[in-house]
């Protein structure tokens, strides 16, 4: 089972609160999982059974944290790399140009050398909480523009970060959470995963500890601040058994016809 976290980090950073500014999603909103879509999603869990009968034990499902209006997740792994690299070499053609043209006034060429270089955009400062994807790279905005010192209002908001789930669940052992490696790169190799315990019926609360970035201007250096906001939801256990999703029927065999189709003349 997946859950969907989508921020909307802009206006979570700036009203400091997840509250309203998240958007949970899960797959069983056919089976009985409610408020999809908000911040106060209840997702149904129907008990799995064995093929006696009995209720089985455990139930797993994965957390996905995703940003709203960034730089979407399904772009390659090295755009932002990408765009400041084109930058970078559409700054060394404008140089050589402007080398090549030995007659420009003095105060012209040093206008376009400030033009080249507000064009050629803004590194990262690299911190100790800022390591890896984030480190060193140029700021972007949505469209994959390298954005410039005075436009960094623009700037596409880095995804959120699950770092710890914890809360009613957790507390009563009806799941257990915890980060797990992935080949998937779409979420930096991490992910978290938890495995739910449905023999016990009822409704129970957890909540997310999410770390968002706010792009900070320090001493004339741009970075990525880290932000710390939590949002909650909730798992519905019922003994209820799953069912298929293309028939609703329950446990049993697919209705397959027995006898074979007429045939069309």
């Amino acid at each position: 089972m997946a859950i969907i976290v989508l921020v909307d980090v802009g206006n979570a950073l700036t009203s400091n609160t997840l509250d309203g500014n998240t958007y949970l999603f899960d797959n069983m909103k056919l089976h009985g999982s409610e408020n999809q879509g908000s911040d106060g999603l209840v997702t149904a869990i129907h008990g799995s059974y064995w093929r006696d009968g009995s209720q089985a034990s455990e139930q797993v499902l994965n957390w996905l944290p995703y940003s709203l209006g960034s730089i979407p997740p399904t772009v390659p792994r090295g755009y932002e790399v990408e765009r400041a690299r084109q930058s970078d070499e559409q700054a060394l053609a404008e140089l050589q140009d402007l080398a090549a043209k030995s007659t420009v006034p003095s105060a012209d060429a040093a206008a376009e050398l400030n033009r080249i270089r507000k064009n050629v955009g803004t590194r990262v400062k690299t911190t100790r909480r800022t390591r890896g994807r984030m480190s060193g790279q140029k700021i972007v905005d949505v469209t994959g523009q390298v954005v410039t010192d005075d436009a960094t209002a623009a700037a596409s908001y880095p995804a959120p970060v699950i770092t710890d789930i914890y809360g009613e669940a957790v507390d009563a052992k009806i799941m257990y959470p915890a980060e797990y490696g992935s080949p998937d790169m779409v979420t930096d190799g991490w992910y978290w995963s938890a495995s739910v315990d449905t023999s016990r019926p009822g409704t129970y609360s957890y909540t997310m500890r999410i770390q968002l970035h706010r792009l900070a201007q320090t001493n004339g250096e741009l970075r990525w601040d880290a932000v710390n906001l939590t949002c909650s939801s909730s798992l519905k256990i019922t003994s209820e058994p799953r069912r298929n999703a293309f028939t609703k029927a329950g446990v049993g065999q697919l209705p397959i016809p027995t006898t074979p189709p007429a045939q069309r003349g």
